[in-house]
C-alpha cells in the first residue's frame, strides 16, 4: 500500500520498531541511572534510579539532634519527591530525544 510522500506501510512499521525499541532500551537504562537531592541545605540527602527506586536516604546528625520529628518528616519528604520528579524528567528528555530523532514532534510521547 502507497502512501503520501513516497511512505509505505513497511517503511513505516520499521520505523515504529525502530522507536519501539529506543524506548524500551530507555527505560531499561533508567535502571542504572542515578540522581541525587537534598533538602534543608544539604542535610537530608536522597538518591534514586530514574525509574523511581529510592537507592539511599542520608540524614545529618545535626537534624536527628534537633528532635524535632516534623521538620525532619518535611526535608525526607521534600528529597524524596525532587528526586523522583529528577528522574521522570530524565526518561522524558531521553524519550524526547529518541521521538525527535524520528521526526515526532516535541511533547507527544
Amino acid at each position: 500500500m502507497k502512501m503520501p510522500g513516497n511512505l509505505n506501510m513497511k517503511t513505516m512499521m520499521k520505523q515504529a520498531e525502530k522507536m519501539k525499541k529506543q524506548m524500551e532500551e530507555i527505560q531499561e537504562d533508567a535502571g542504572n541511572e542515578i540522581v541525587e537531592t537534598t533538602s534543608g541545605g544539604g542535610m537530608v540527602k536522597v538518591k534514586a534510579k530514574a525509574k523511581g527506586e529510592i537507592t539511599s536516604i542520608h540524614i545529618e546528625n545535626e537534624v536527628l539532634e534537633s528532635g524535632d520529628k516534623d521538620m525532619l518528616e518535611d526535608l525526607i519528604q521534600a528529597a524524596v519527591n525532587e528526586a523522583l520528579d529528577k528522574g521522570k524528567e530524565k526518561i522524558k528528555n531521553k524519550m524526547g530525544e529518541v521521538a525527535s530523532s524520528m521526526g515526532i514532534p516535541p511533547g507527544l510521547l
